[in-house]
């Protein structure tokens, strides 16, 4: 992964750990991507939110309703959740969204957890990755 793309994710975890600090488990999933969004704008970050992703077939293009949360600077993905669990749907659904879009780095945000350390993951997407860096995001 480039340093470029790195220092998003960073980004995207600071603020996400700074949001979380302030409110905890207890807002709707809109308000934390609101407030996600305005933290990283004051980081210097290009998002645009609610992105419509059409899907291509046969040379035309739909668009089914697939809605990226939040593409960063173009090369990062967040999908945010506030549910009492993750499910393997919520992983297949921000893969889906990086197949799609050919983007190498996602995160999904579970904010519904006590400790935000357990609601952050990173997700690769078709890249070797050292095992250290698969999985829950641990503050440094």
């Amino acid at each position: 992964m480039s340093k470029d793309i790195e220092a998003i994710g960073k980004d995207i975890v600071d603020a996400a750990y700074k949001i979380h600090k302030q409110f905890g488990p207890r807002l709707l999933e809109s308000a934390y991507q609101a407030c996600h969004v305005y933290e990283l704008h004051k980081c210097g970050r290009i998002v645009q939110a609610e992105l419509t992703l059409p899907i291509e077939y046969d040379g035309q293009e739909f668009d089914e309703g697939y809605r990226i949360d939040e593409l960063v600077d173009g090369m990062v993905i967040v999908e945010n959740k506030v549910v009492d669990d993750v499910h393997p749907i919520h992983m297949a659904q921000l893969l889906t969204y990086m197949k799609l879009k050919n983007i190498k780095l996602g995160f999904l945000i579970n904010w519904n957890v006590k400790l935000i350390k357990n609601g952050i993951q990173r997700v690769v997407n078709g890249l070797e990755e050292p095992p250290n860096r698969v999985g829950f995001i641990k503050k440094t």
